[in-house]
């Protein structure tokens, strides 16, 4: 327990080492998995995972609920998610600092263009290779594709994603005026919208394997392009499934106009997605 004056000291929980064994299984799975064994090892660690992730964040909304947590621990909390999302942003500039490089510098490298040996490389060893992106390099892996244009789905889905950001913001101000109402259902729209783009992705995806062959194995561009846009599907799902939880949440009239750091942190995940989105779309598709 807390009080004003006092730090909240966490109770032994079962949860880290859950955690540990749900990570370790998954890993091991997955790595078997790419070796040519079977799926049920990861798909053991997955469960496992769920169970933790529900059991512990079970706990943490109950405590929440009974008043346990004191200001100095809402404190803490919100350090932890500026810090997470901090760590994402670091996680997503590796790579698009991985697109700069190979955009900027290792593709005009190989077709002779800069200081240092590039002349000599591409005499020797890639003669006659034109830079032009987007490439599959100088060994054209994967074979002829076409790249994927920014017009279609992508353009949809940046529609979708900036329409959720702001009914996010609208739930957002809802519950800053005890309106929790109007807060479910804006958060409503904004899992339907971001569900909405993550099943786009899938489908444009599917176009990009059957009609475009654009592929991961094709080369330098398909490698970065599903490297990127599936990481960022990746957050969307489970941006959206936090937002989830906190409607619901919401239903169960839990949050009040001073007390609703956990959909804040929810809202501030989102609104980070939206702006990686931004880049991306800029970046991978445009220019």
């Amino acid at each position: 327990m807390s009080s004003p004056s006092s730090y909240y000291i966490p109770h032994e929980a079962k949860w880290p080492i859950v955690g540990s064994i749900a990570l370790f299984t998954f890993f091991a799975g997955f790595a078997s998995l790419l070796n040519g064994g079977s799926w049920y090892l990861m798909a053991i660690g997955a469960a496992i995972l769920v169970y933790m992730m529900v059991g512990w964040f079970g706990e943490v909304i109950a405590e929440s609920e009974n008043g346990t947590y004191s200001a100095q621990v809402d404190v803490s909390f919100r350090m932890a998610m500026m810090w997470f999302i901090f760590s994402e942003v670091m996680f997503f500039g590796a790579f698009f600092g991985a697109l700069f490089y190979a955009r900027t510098f290792s593709g005009p490298w190989l077709s002779g263009i800069g200081e240092g040996g590039a002349s000599a490389t591409n005499a020797v060893l890639w003669s006659g290779f034109d830079y032009v992106w987007p490439t599959n390099g100088p060994q054209k892996l994967g074979g002829s594709y076409e790249p994927m244009s920014w017009l279609g789905l992508p353009l949809i889905n940046t529609a979708l994603l900036l329409t959720s950001g702001v009914t996010c913001t609208i739930a957002h101000h809802a519950i800053k005026h005890g309106d929790r109402a109007k807060m479910v259902k804006f958060l409503l729209a904004t899992c339907v919208l971001g569900f909405l783009f993550v099943g786009l992705q899938i489908l444009e995806y599917w176009e990009a394997y059957s009609h475009l062959n654009l592929k991961m194995s094709t080369g330098i561009y398909g490698s970065t392009f599903f490297l990127l846009t599936g990481f960022h599907g990746f957050h969307v799902c489970m941006g959206a499934i936090i937002l989830l939880i906190v409607m619901f949440r919401g239903t169960r009239k839990h949050f009040s106009a001073t007390n609703h750091f956990a959909f804040e942190a929810a809202a501030w995940y989102w609104h980070f997605v939206d702006v990686v989105w931004l880049g991306l779309f800029i970046f991978v598709y445009i220019l």
